[in-house]
């Protein structure tokens, strides 16, 4: 399997969300200037999932264990992130509880999009929409002022329900398209598939060959 850069910094990446949580921890239990060192991994950790992706694309090193491994980093990044911050009193329990059922359903109905169907869900801007709004709530967690923690939950209303919008788009665009007019034995329109790529068998002389459409 070729490995690539985009799944080393993914690997990195993986990697660097442990070192984040316990700086979190560490900037509440230990010493507050922890937390300067906790932000600068969190901004790193999301600045190197645009990176990779960007690496991926640009120079065609899109893999199949990469477009499984780097939605997974992601999802595991905002939940930890969630979890550690509830841990030390930034956060209230219903808030990483809600992403980690949305993020959890987002990992299974992926997953079972590219093994089933050889379905790939690109990212799209509703959907990258959601995650800025993300990034910005978890910025300001790392600053905000003790006494006003019991407000932090609202600070995720608006990026919870962008995310359920994404996830309503998602849905429509792109699998409606593809996976129920497949069940009804009828051929994927790529017209009409967003952000979707289709990965079908064709039968040559020599044998199976698959061919990619990016649409």
């Amino acid at each position: 399997m070729k490995i690539g850069l985009p799944n080393i910094i993914t690997s990195v990446r993986f990697a660097a969300i442990p070192v984040m949580a316990y700086f979190i921890y560490a900037s509440a239990m230990i010493d507050s200037k922890y937390n300067v060192i906790a932000f600068v991994l969190f901004v790193l950790i999301w600045a190197t999932d645009v990176l990779d992706g960007f690496i991926a694309r640009k120079y065609d090193q899109v893999t199949n264990f990469g477009k499984l491994f780097d939605p997974f980093v992601d999802k595991l990044f905002q939940f930890v992130t969630a979890l550690m911050m509830m841990i030390v009193g930034r956060l209230p329990l219903w808030v990483p509880c809600v992403i980690f059922v949305k993020e959890l359903l987002m990992l299974i109905g992926g997953t079972l999009l590219l093994t089933k169907y050889k379905l790939v869900v690109y990212s799209k801007w509703y959907g990258k929409a959601a995650t800025v709004l993300f990034v910005f709530a978890f910025c300001i967690l790392f600053f905000i002022p003790q006494d006003s923690t019991h407000l932090t939950g609202y600070l995720f209303i608006l990026p919870l329900l962008m995310s359920l919008i994404a996830y309503g788009k998602y849905f429509a665009d792109n699998v409606v398209p593809v996976v129920f007019r497949k069940s009804a034995g009828k051929p994927a329109d790529p017209a009409k598939v967003s952000g979707v790529e289709i990965v079908r068998k064709k039968r040559t002389g020599d044998g199976l060959s698959k061919k990619s459409e990016n649409t």
